[in-house]
């Protein structure tokens, strides 16, 4: 009896350690915004070509042990909006569109992010857009509108997460007053984080001007916050003093906003900025190869992005801005010509940003489309718009684009959403449980049993 009772207790403490050396104990979760597969594909289809062979580069996500693809369609729409596929993203539950963390009866869903704070893990959320917009909010707030800002931020606050970090906050009012008051160190920027917080215990970095966006990464500065930092950051944070692990999920929020724009270079260009914050976290893997999941993967596809340029893709390396930072260079020039800006100074501006002319050739059609708009918008100083869903510009900077991604090859189904599938790359503890195609909300549930929350 008593030989048995130790077999017993030995049997018990035996599986106990089994369990814990053998989970996940630091979690990377990377969710590409609008990151479609065929944006992944389209990516290195560029890289290869300015690279001046076919094929020859690929991106470090795409170089993962596992790599298959999941649906993302809502409870709702066969079509998902963020706040739907965040949702289902962040709790294994379908959602409807436009609704955050709640089932389909309106009650909260435990999110991935939250039992892993049950759990005794250190949590860190982070975006390249506002903290409290649709895919962050899904880990860590229960609201039926993804438009609620300031109801969403005072669930953050609930939260009780150990790192944020984004481009500050929408509708939020005065969030930065409670977070300081909840224990938090705000940091505006990366040096002001590793001057002064990157021994907090509690952090929330954002852009260097709180009000103001982490900019598209085909418009950033040496100054500017990149996602590779937020993931440097989020690291020195959740690994001091802790030894029992994180859950860390990093969005590359803007690439969605290159689609949604059917700005082809723009959106790339944010592709490769996540890769490299991919990098950062498969750099830590290698250290800890028995104990780290990482895991990247996608809300939706957004653009309906196609290529059939034969080679005229590497034409998008000559543009050196967003169509919304042409927008901003287009009125500089008007003001600073008093609204007397030529044919000749816009062709000037165009060759010089986007590459017409000077390194792209422009056939007399393209031509002709450029410069009818410039005679029935800026020669008569009329201020049309091209709106899409997160940004107003100038006509003019808008069509610049469309003719650099039509002599590239680019086509585009839409300004919105697709359900088209989405990616899933993986490499890690766990990492045999993704191999075949998936749904989004299968991929939470495998991630919390792999973890062991």
């Amino acid at each position: 009896m008593r030989r048995n009772l130790i077999l017993s207790v030995f049997f018990t403490l035996f599986i106990s350690v089994f369990s814990i050396f053998g989970q996940a104990k630091y979690v990377f979760y990377f969710i590409g915004d609008g990151m479609g597969v065929d944006v992944v594909n389209l990516t290195e289809t560029y890289l290869s070509d300015v690279n001046g062979e076919r094929g020859s580069v690929s991106l470090l996500m795409t170089q993962f042990p596992v790599a298959t693809f999941a649906t993302t369609f809502s409870a709702n729409a066969d079509v998902t909006d963020s706040a739907a596929s965040g949702t289902a993203l962040a709790t294994g539950k379908k959602a409807t569109n436009g609704t955050l963390g709640l089932d389909l009866e309106g009650d909260p869903i435990e999110t991935i992010a939250e039992k892993a704070k049950k759990a005794g893990k250190k949590v860190g959320i982070a975006t390249t857009v506002t903290i409290n917009h649709a895919t962050p909010a899904a880990f860590y707030a229960h609201q039926n509108s993804r438009n609620m800002g300031y109801e969403i931020s005072h669930d953050l606050l609930a939260s009780g997460f150990d790192f944020f970090a984004g481009a500050g906050f929408f509708d939020a009012k005065d969030i930065y007053t409670l977070v300081e008051d909840a224990g938090y160190t705000v940091s505006k920027g990366f040096n002001d984080f590793r001057a002064n917080a990157r021994n907090s215990d509690k952090v929330i970095l954002v852009h260097e001007e709180k009000s103001g966006g982490i900019p598209y990464y085909i418009d950033r500065t040496e100054q500017d916050l990149s996602l590779k930092q937020i993931t440097e950051a989020a690291i020195d944070v959740l690994t001091r003093d802790n030894k029992k692990g994180f859950f860390l999920m990093l969005e590359g929020g803007k690439i969605d906003g290159g689609g949604h724009g059917n700005d082809g270079a723009t959106m790339i260009k944010e592709v490769i900025d996540m890769d490299e914050a991919i990098q950062v976290a498969f750099d830590f893997y290698k250290k800890h190869p028995k104990e780290t999941l990482i895991v990247i993967t996608a809300d939706h596809d957004t653009g309906g992005i196609s290529y059939t340029g034969n080679n005229k893709i590497q034409n998008l390396q000559y543009q050196q801005y967003s169509q919304n930072e042409l927008s901003a260079r287009m009125n500089k020039l008007m003001e600073e010509k008093n609204n007397k800006v030529f044919w000749e100074d816009i062709k000037a501006l165009l060759s010089e940003t986007m590459g017409l002319w000077k390194e792209v050739p422009v056939s007399w059609k393209y031509e002709r489309i450029l410069r009818d708009t410039y005679e029935n918008t800026i020669a008569k100083n009329k201020d049309d718009k091209d709106v899409n869903l997160y940004a107003e510009n100038k006509l003019m900077a808008a069509k610049a684009k469309e003719v650099l991604n039509s002599i590239s090859g680019l086509g585009w189904a839409t300004g919105g959403h697709t359900n088209g599938y989405v990616p899933v790359f993986v490499i890690g503890k766990g990492q045999e449980s993704f191999t075949h195609k998936m749904d989004n909300v299968d991929i939470p549930l495998k991630i919390i049993e792999a973890a062991k929350y």
